[in-house]
């Protein structure tokens, strides 16, 4: 039925023919890190109608939104945290520089497309981090959009209001 090995000899030549252990160590190895020739990773954020694009390098923690710094683009503090958010669960905080550009959608839809570009950028330079991202739930888009308006209603749901006389 199988072979006999009489030897170690015999032994070495029977496991290198296995696949085995080989299988396994693919199984655990990460994808290559997506880093152009400028040192940076690219990705694109969506929440609601807002689209972020989204390019990350190594520097201070510098965020620049629309060329304009973070603190004037988005003057809310926590919207400024959002953005945040995800190099305080990769435990990056300040060494990555952010610029990206955001259109559509209004202030509070924008931070959620660039946490999520932030996010899809920092795994594809660190393949890594892409457990404790998804954990925290900022790879997930979030697919809630407004509702669209019905006819013969005011709006998406409200009606007119009845009148009895």
């Amino acid at each position: 039925m199988s072979e006999t090995t009489h030897s170690l000899e015999d032994l070495k030549d029977a496991l290198k023919g296995s696949d085995a252990p080989v299988a396994a160590e693919e199984a655990e190895a990460l994808p290559e890190p997506q880093i152009d020739e400028h040192g940076r990773s690219y990705a694109t954020g969506k929440r609601k109608d807002a689209v972020a694009r989204v390019w990350i390098k190594r520097g201070n923690g510098k965020i620049t939104v629309n060329g304009r710094d973070q603190e004037v683009y988005f003057a809310r503090p926590v919207l400024r945290m959002m953005l945040q958010q995800p190099f305080e669960v990769a435990e990056r905080k300040d060494e990555f520089d952010v610029i990206c550009t955001v259109k559509g959608g209004g202030l509070s839809g924008q931070a959620g497309a660039v946490r999520h570009g932030i996010s899809k950028a920092l795994t594809l330079f660190e393949p890594a981090l892409r457990k404790p991202l998804k954990a925290e739930g900022f790879l997930t888009r979030d697919s809630r959009v407004v509702e669209r308006k019905k006819y013969g209603r005011k709006k998406a749901r409200r009606s007119f209001q009845f009148s009895k006389r």
